[in-house]
């Protein structure tokens, strides 16, 4: 089973997300700020990691930074799921290296597709 950590700080978007990932056979591993999105990720290896930038102590731009730059789970991809979408924030999620962006509010639909685009079709 493939599992995808999700990070953000708000429960009802972890909620959404969670749902939507669990009905088509995700494991799905929860975190609610950047801090702990780091260690979850280096103690759990996930297949996908799906991020906030906007969250308390640390950022989700920093947190896929330091994911990047760390050898156990720079080959993880990441997607940012942001309200924020300036050229500007565009430009810092490429320099963190981050895989995707999607932008709020979005559709569970738009989601899916992004996961099977980085992870493939669940074949179980």
């Amino acid at each position: 089973m493939r599992k995808i950590l999700i990070v953000d700080d708000e429960p009802y978007i972890l909620n959404i997300l969670d749902f939507s990932l669990d009905a088509e056979g995700y494991r799905v591993l929860q975190a609610s700020d950047g801090e702990e999105a780091l260690r979850m990720a280096q103690d759990q290896i996930p297949d996908l990691v799906i991020m906030d930038v906007m969250m308390p102590r640390q950022d989700g731009f920093e947190t896929c930074r330091r994911l990047k730059e760390d050898l156990r789970t720079a080959d993880i991809p990441v997607v940012l799921l942001t309200a924020r979408n300036s050229r500007e924030d565009r430009s810092k999620g490429e320099e963190v290296r981050a895989d995707g962006y999607i932008t709020k509010p979005f559709s569970p639909q738009r989601l899916l597709d992004t996961v099977q685009e980085f992870l493939g079709v669940i074949s179980e």
